[in-house]
């Protein structure tokens, strides 16, 4: 296998579910090598949470690709002390596990870093390690409450709106992923030693919607739910099409705009002041999007997608799953790739998104079964024999 820009680089991941795991899950993308820790006989949460197959988790699958599964049971004196001994051969320690348990099991920040003194640890929490909510349990539901997410999305008069994916813990682990990255390359670039690095799962998406405060802080304003149009850019919506369909637009830069008027056969409007430019032309935005819909609803998808992609305007078909996966950018660029499991012969996955040139993030196996190397990693990285081994495993800790 070629080199990996990652490659020598261990990471062990005992935190459970997804923004943590999902970190450590793009490290190894690229060459790490992440030992994940689970309890013995359950394992992650992650492993039953969301659609199966034959009691085998597929989110799971995904997220555990390139891991190496070992039970350890946390709640034990011994299992607390194999932590600390596996910690203290790791370049980094994903942990979600809150505070106040982590210090009573002896793997916080302090103990970890005092075998390890050049660990970096990510610790991922609900609310942060500090404040008066740090010991709050948290999940992305919450985050995505508090951040202002689920108060700015949906119908004007419709309720909050939260979505139907992992959207909270998905940002949080895109910031943690970058900070691990920075922490190391303070580390091993600039002499620095480890360092605790607190992600929680509201800050990262309340920076995404960092706009809304802006707005109120400068003009007093409280941004409210619009469904799919904005108060910055017209046109701005979907559109229904003659068979059904959707598209998907976007006027943003004042341009794109103007080649809408032409496009759908009103260049008239192209060259009036109350629609040409760009903040009288908000004042109107309920008339640019009627002028919009009406004309989209007399096109079918092919036909009107024809006319914007000739006139290039920022449109695209709202696609479902099976729309997405066929589309031929995404076919042209293997975006999606099926691969090979003992468990379910075979899944299609997303491949790494980051493209870097001269490398290509790795898929070497999806998640494996519980505990699957739990054995080879405590003797590579502990140095345990056969018999402690054993005997871990007749007591339950492994």
């Amino acid at each position: 296998m070629p080199e990996l820009p990652l490659d020598g680089l261990r990471v062990l991941d005992m935190a459970s579910l997804a923004a943590g795991p999902l970190a450590a899950t793009y490290l190894g993308e690229f060459g790490a090598d992440v030992i994940k820790l689970e309890p013995p006989g359950v394992g992650d949460a992650i492993r039953g949470w969301g659609a199966q197959r034959d009691g085998v988790g597929l989110m799971w699958k995904s997220l555990g690709r390139n891991k190496r599964s070992v039970t350890v049971d946390l709640r034990t004196p011994d299992g607390q002390d194999l932590t600390r001994r596996l910690a203290a051969g790791c370049d980094v320690v994903v942990a979600n596990t809150r505070p106040q348990t982590l210090r009573r099991w002896g793997l916080d920040h302090e103990r970890l870093a005092a075998v390890n003194p050049r660990l970096v640890m990510l610790h991922v929490t609900g609310f942060g390690l500090t404040g008066p909510k740090s010991e709050r349990p948290g999940f992305g539901t919450l985050g995505e409450a508090m951040s202002g997410f689920a108060h700015m999305t949906g119908e004007v008069d419709g309720p909050p709106t939260l979505p139907a994916f992992m959207l909270a813990d998905s940002v949080a682990s895109l910031h943690a992923a970058f900070a691990v990255m920075t922490a190391l390359y303070d580390r091993d670039t600039r002499g620095a030693g480890g360092r605790l690095i607190d992600v929680n799962l509201l800050d990262p998406l309340a920076r995404i919607l960092e706009q809304s405060v802006l707005t109120w802080d400068q003009t007093g304003v409280v941004p409210h739910r619009a469904g799919n149009k904005w108060d910055i850019s017209a046109p701005r919506n979907t559109y229904r099409t003659a068979d059904d369909r959707w598209i998907a637009m976007s006027g943003s830069a004042p341009t794109v705009a103007l080649r809408v008027f032409r496009a759908i056969g009103r260049p008239e409007l192209a060259e009036d002041p109350d629609f040409a430019d760009a903040q009288r032309r908000l004042a109107r935005a309920g008339e640019v999007d009627a002028i919009v819909a009406d004309w989209v609803r007399q096109q079918n998808l092919e036909e009107a997608m024809a006319v914007f992609e000739a006139a290039e305007i920022a449109a695209a078909p709202v696609y479902d799953v099976t729309d997405l996966v066929a589309d031929e950018q995404m076919v042209a660029r293997e975006v999606f790739r099926r691969i090979p499991d003992e468990q379910l012969g075979s899944l299609l996955v997303q491949a790494p998104v980051p493209r870097l040139s001269g490398v290509e993030g790795r898929i070497d196996h999806l998640g494996p079964e519980l505990g699957a190397h739990t054995r080879e990693v405590l003797t590579e990285v502990v140095g345990l024999s056969d018999a402690e081994l054993d005997d871990l495993a007749a007591r339950g800790v492994i």
